[in-house]
């Protein structure tokens, strides 16, 4: 998780929901291995990338609320789901064949995307470390479909750019300090990141060809470009 919030040593960390999560990752794990005549190492790719989200979401946990709390467990679950694909995309043969129902996945993926937004305001359990969780959550998901596509060949490898962009920012934030100031909440951006989602997962059916593919992932790059354009600019003008 970029830029890591800072969190004190003495904070209770929510391992518990962590653990939980482990388990119905290795549960959606099986349940694809054998839907899908999956390779037996599935649930060891899928396990090791949601240990990597869990990781980062430990040390991240600051203990700004009492509780993990159902908004960031709704997130959470949003993340075993991107772990499975992450896990599968060791198989590229896997997303070739059965590229609808790793995409009806992504899509329960997003669903769940607005639903922790929700279930926070629902439960006044809105935080930093709420948003920050999701939106990095958001980037991995992103960078995940773009992979996605080049595995199952109807994009050319530029279409990381799309994924990588939210990456190049941070580093960027590194050299010029003035990047990291925080950002006002903008629907626009909001939408640009939904838009990406649900362009590269339309990309991902088999009906769509590939020159298809190829025009709306390059829209939806220039959406993008575009988007982080305006608030390079913003930025900018405030340093």
């Amino acid at each position: 998780m970029s830029r890591i919030l800072s969190s004190s040593p003495s904070v209770q960390r929510p391992f518990a929901d962590l653990a939980i999560g482990l388990g119905v990752v290795m549960m959606l794990a099986q349940l694809t291995q054998h839907a899908l005549t999956a390779s037996g190492w599935l649930a060891l790719t899928s396990g090791l990338s949601y240990l990597i989200i869990a990781g980062l979401v430990a040390a991240a946990w600051t203990g700004e609320l009492r509780r993990f709390g159902w908004a960031n467990r709704v997130t959470l679950l949003r993340g075993t789901l991107i772990a499975l694909l992450a896990g599968s995309l060791w198989w590229p043969t896997l997303w070739q064949q059965h590229t609808v129902v790793l995409a009806g996945i992504a899509g329960a993926a997003l669903l769940l995307d607005g639903i922790d937004g929700w279930v926070a305001r629902r439960t006044g359990s809105i935080s930093a470390f709420g948003a920050r969780f999701d939106m990095e959550l958001d980037a991995g998901f992103i960078l995940l479909l773009c992979l996605a596509l080049l595995v199952v060949g109807k994009v050319g490898a530029w279409v990381l750019l799309i994924g990588g962009m939210r990456y190049a920012f941070v580093v960027s934030g590194r050299l010029w300090p003035w990047l990291r100031s925080p950002l006002q909440e903008s629907l626009r951006r909001k939408a640009v990141c939904v838009v990406q989602v649900v362009a590269l997962m339309v990309a991902l059916l088999p009906s769509v060809s590939a020159m298809l593919a190829s025009l709306m992932t390059a829209l939806a790059l220039l959406l993008l470009s575009l988007s982080f354009a305006v608030d390079v600019a913003w930025l900018y003008r405030r340093q």
